[in-house]
């Protein structure tokens, strides 16, 4: 028992050091918060050209009603934050249902949505009850004069018979109009999985695609700053004009990749006292990490000395 209790209390203190350490860096810059986290918080969403585009090609699909929806991208794009956008954008007369890990088996997928709409289910319903308990569910929602969207992440993962499931959902309708539109969030492997012959039925019934790519270097600029200002940011330039150059080279635009080596390099630059991020910096947490581009400086022992002397490396963890 007082094992325990010491490991507990060792377990507390851990916490509270690296709280605190969290404290001080959100302190050194001046921030509310972390503003380059990996999670898909909207508050961060930056409509530049690509993406805002992308969100109106989503917004005048979901109001025009019909047919499939496909947003495909590379990975670290920000789909999964762009859907999330789009489902908080939508007026009260849609109602969504959100399928983050597709790779199921048609009739897990069914349940799924019948659980997401909060249609009723007898206990081990088949495929055939569950489907006419969905196309129950969507009549009512109908009658209410709500529109239901089914918005699925990671859609390349989908096997093709639940691919040929989905094209199955949407014959769901009245006289007017679709009782449910799909949109289908994935990478390029999406296409590619579309041109089978199996399911070339669902492919002719896309009605509406956008190709999310990675940011301009001008845009990426301005997403730094977006993220910045978002966090709370008020000072001056806090990534250098070389910093930003080798951010671009190391990162290609990725918005994902540019929040990991923008933290890393914060925090070297935090370890070392400093206010502004050079490319030294960025370069340095280029080279720690495998996916960024290499940008030619290894990782320093003098810089990596500083940087655990400041008890910052739980920031590093963090991102592998």
């Amino acid at each position: 028992m007082c094992w325990k209790a010491s490991s507990a209390f060792r377990a507390s203190l851990e916490s509270t050091r690296k709280s605190n350490k969290l404290h001080m860096y959100k302190t050194h810059f001046g921030l509310r918060e972390l503003p380059f986290g990996i999670t898909p918080d909207t508050s961060f969403f930056f409509a530049c050209s690509n993406y805002q585009e992308a969100l109106n090609t989503l917004l005048i699909a979901a109001k025009n009603g019909e047919g499939f929806i496909k947003i495909t991208g590379e990975v670290g794009v920000g789909k999964t934050l762009l859907c999330r956008k789009f489902m908080a954008t939508l007026d009260k007369g849609f109602v969504t249902a959100y399928i983050p890990n597709p790779f199921l088996e048609p009739r897990t997928l069914m349940l799924a949505l019948a659980e997401e709409l909060e249609a009723p289910l007898e206990k081990d319903a088949d495929q055939y009850q569950i489907l006419k308990a969905i196309n129950h569910r969507l009549l009512v929602l109908a009658r209410e004069g709500k529109r239901v969207l089914l918005c699925l992440d990671e859609a390349q993962a989908m096997p093709l018979e639940t691919l040929e499931a989905l094209r199955l959902l949407t014959n769901l309708e009245t006289e007017k109009r679709k009782l449910l539109q799909i949109v289908m969030f994935g990478q390029p492997e999406l296409d590619r999985k579309l041109q089978q012959e199996a399911i070339r039925q669902l492919n002719q019934r896309i009605t509406f695609h956008y190709h999310l790519g990675p940011l301009t270097k001008d845009d990426m600029a301005f997403y730094i700053s977006h993220r910045l200002s978002v966090a709370g940011f008020t000072g001056s330039r806090l990534f250098n004009t070389g910093a930003v150059n080798a951010m671009y080279s190391a990162s290609g635009g990725i918005p994902r990749l540019v929040n990991i080596l923008s933290h890393k390099a914060m925090m070297l630059t935090f370890g070392e006292g400093k206010q502004q991020i050079s490319a030294r910096h960025v370069r340095a947490a280029a080279a720690d990490t495998g996916a960024a581009k290499s940008i030619g400086l290894p990782w320093s022992w003098l810089g990596a000395a500083i940087f655990l002397a400041a008890g910052t490396s739980a920031g590093w963890a963090y991102f592998k």
